[in-house]
């Protein structure tokens, strides 16, 4: 039989398989397929448990695959709650995988650390400060947008829709340099952590930049990344 059969028969069984444990007792569930065929999810899930130190999965004790209403009523693709990670089936690749979920783990890191992420302001402080920057940089561009939108920490899908739909991230990610490190960072305060925990965690050769333009924040992750105790 031809190798490429062979793949076909392999590929087939895993498409039936509805959950797996992984070597660090992970339980990984399929509640709908993955839609992309290509998608190698045992890699993807190897993949995080190789960048996630052990101590900062503590809350994680399942991930769910598949399709929830909280996708269309939030306009998102992955969530973390209870002790649940769970993630869309439409994934492009196993990249995005990683993202989602290491994303997802960093809100259930907030969970048991919040104190030490937030206690002091240290972050905070940091976040409002780029915000107001980012304010009048964007209301220089024509965006006239209150102030007091940018001085509010919590989440708000109105702002959120303003800065995704109304400036788009290709516009937005121009006007955040040297002062955020992504598009999505802006969003809120549990968002800047997130997006700066899945960005040290994933992306290694980033730390410098990440150093140098959020400095509170780097200094509260890596404490986190390098404590395990």
């Amino acid at each position: 039989m031809l190798i490429k059969d062979l793949q076909e028969i392999q590929k087939r069984q895993q498409q039936k398989v509805s959950d797996f444990y992984t070597t660090r007792g992970l339980h990984v569930y399929f509640k709908d397929k993955i839609e992309n065929p290509d998608i190698d999810f045992d890699k993807a899930i190897a993949e995080v448990e190789t960048v996630v130190p052990s101590h900062l999965m503590s809350e994680i004790e399942m991930i769910m695959v598949g399709h929830f209403e909280e996708f269309d009523e939030r306009g998102i693709n992955a969530f973390y709650a209870d002790g649940m990670v769970c993630i869309s089936n439409e994934q492009d690749n196993e990249l995005d995988i990683v993202d989602d979920i290491v994303h997802e783990i960093a809100h259930s890191v907030e969970e048991v650390q919040g104190y030490f992420i937030y206690a002091d302001n240290k972050v905070k402080n940091e976040f409002l400060n780029k915000r107001l920057i980012l304010h009048d940089i964007l209301w220089s561009a024509g965006y006239r947008v209150p102030k007091k939108k940018f001085t509010e920490v919590e989440y708000d899908q109105d702002f959120d829709m303003f800065l995704l739909q109304t400036v788009g991230y290709d516009k937005l990610i121009q006007y955040c340099n040297g002062i955020f490190i992504s598009a999505y960072a802006p969003t809120s305060l549990r968002e800047y952590f997130a997006t700066g925990f899945t960005d040290f965690l994933l992306r290694s050769d980033s730390h410098n930049y990440m150093k140098s333009t959020c400095p509170q924040l780097y200094k509260k992750i890596y404490k986190l990344h390098a404590d395990s105790d």
